[in-house]
């Protein structure tokens, strides 16, 4: 079972307004089966934090397209574990499918996993007009 977690959750340009007003929430993540994901922290999220129009924050299991998400400052699509890309040019015909590494490419944010005194920051770029 993985142990609580202690996590500073961050929101800004804009996303705040979303969460009361409130840019920083430090949040004890409680002990569960399986270790701490982004994936699981987003349904925290929902769950615990979001007070108004999830849909502006959240699309299916991510968030939203226009939201930046960076892990201790660093942008979360360079934490995915990728796989080493090809030495050579992809050739026509290429294998595509669930297996594939473009499909491998894809995946990734949303299982980077949280360590203690992680903090995630959620930047919106959708300004209204």
């Amino acid at each position: 079972m993985a142990a609580p977690l202690s996590v500073e959750v961050e929101f800004g340009g804009g996303a705040e307004l979303l969460f009361d007003g409130i840019k920083k929430h430090q949040v004890t993540l409680p002990g569960q089966e399986e270790p701490w994901d982004i994936r699981n922290l987003l349904v925290w999220i929902k769950k615990n934090l979001l007070k108004e129009r999830p849909e502006l924050f959240i699309q299916g299991d991510s968030v939203r397209p226009g939201i930046l998400v960076l892990v201790n400052d660093a942008d979360w699509e360079l934490l995915a574990s990728r796989p080493p890309l090809p030495s050579r040019p992809l050739r026509r015909g290429w294998k595509k499918g669930p297996d594939s590494l473009l499909s491998l490419l894809d995946q990734g944010e949303l299982d980077y996993q949280l360590q203690d005194q992680d903090n995630i920051l959620f930047i919106s770029t959708l300004h209204g007009g």
